[in-house]
């Protein structure tokens, strides 16, 4: 079995572990961050009515002249967080759940909560 297959593995049962205790509601929807090896992709989801709320990912229009291709940094997860946090208080949305959807509270995955903190999300 390859590195990368193993890898994948592990944090499929990370994700299945937390999302037993994690659920979204219409009131505090959830926060899902997927970590791509070119891209970071981010969804506030209400578990409750099974749709996503508001999206935004380093692919997003508002992002492409700031990002200028470099879409795999921290400074491109920070970004992310804070048009996530934008979008979210558009839509009348103050207080979500994070889910880091496997992934370790590192890194991107880190920038992306703490932009998004900082831009008035509470989690």
């Amino acid at each position: 079995m390859a590195r990368t297959h193993i890898r994948e593995h592990g944090r499929l049962i990370r994700k299945k572990r937390v999302r037993k205790r994690v659920r979204g509601t219409d009131g505090r929807p959830r926060l899902s961050i997927y970590r791509s090896s070119k891209h970071l992709y981010a969804q506030v989801i209400s578990d409750a009515s099974g749709k996503t709320l508001v999206s935004a990912s380093t692919l997003s229009n508002e992002l492409n002249e700031t990002l200028q291709k470099k879409t795999a940094t921290v400074n491109a997860a920070k970004e992310v967080g804070t048009l996530i946090a934008r979008k979210c208080k558009e839509h009348g949305i103050q207080q979500v759940i994070f889910d880091r959807n496997g992934f370790l509270y590192h890194g991107r995955i880190r920038a992306v909560a703490d932009a998004a903190r900082e831009a008035g999300l509470q989690f």
